[in-house]
């Protein structure tokens, strides 16, 4: 697979880039639709996926695709992308949102900090690890924990990890959060330094940069 795409959505005129390596595809859909989804899955299979390599029958890929973006794209997040590994099994999905309230000055790190465990389908079991970090992109609090989410009706749940950042860009308003979430615990450990990795490359861009920045 080759490298997704650096992308984001504006926010007052900026975005979030990141420099996303083999295995993230970029799955933002702009209206949400099935067409879309389904459209956007087989273009990603085309560009992204050696099906040489590929374990993954192309229907059972390409439903994959298609769900992953219709789930993530539910509540609208300005990037919405997921991690696969070079035999098309996907691992891990991430989704990016900006929050501000304009008029008011933005939350410290220690006021977002409880809020980062803050979830509507479940809820945080064991010790979250919580770090502040200078990043590129602004300060920012990272928390890894586990989350119990509840199943469709309520009946069950199962368990996640994830790993969720609010960066503080520096000059704006707003918090950008970012969120990787994965059920896999065999591959924690590969997912924790993607992940880390990632969100180190992180930036804000003008609208008018984002095709100059290039892939890099």
């Amino acid at each position: 697979m080759v490298d997704a795409r650096d992308t984001g959505v504006p926010y007052d005129g900026l975005l979030s880039q990141f420099d996303f390596q083999a295995g993230w595809v970029d799955l933002t859909l702009d209206h949400g639709t099935q067409a879309e989804a389904l459209g956007l899955a087989a273009a990603l299979m085309q560009r992204h996926f050696n099906i040489l390599q590929r374990t993954v029958s192309d229907r059972d890929l390409l439903k994959d695709l298609v769900d992953r973006a219709l789930f993530l794209n539910e509540k609208e997040p300005e990037l919405a992308a997921a991690y696969y590994t070079p035999d098309g099994v996907g691992l891990a999905d991430l989704w990016v949102d900006s929050y501000g309230d304009e008029g008011n000055s933005r939350p410290s790190p220690s006021e977002v900090t409880p809020l980062l465990l803050d979830w509507s389908n479940g809820k945080v079991v064991g010790e979250p690890d919580f770090r502040y970090l200078d990043l590129k992109a602004g300060p920012a609090v990272r928390v890894q924990a586990m989350l119990k989410a509840k199943r469709v009706l309520g009946f069950g749940a199962k368990l996640a990890e994830f790993i969720r950042y609010a960066v503080f860009p520096p000059a704006v308003d707003y918090i950008v959060v970012v969120t990787v979430m994965w059920r896999d615990m065999t591959a924690s450990d590969e997912l924790v330094r993607i992940t880390d990795e990632l969100v180190a490359t992180m930036k804000q861009v003008s609208v008018g940069t984002k095709d100059e920045a290039g892939s890099g």
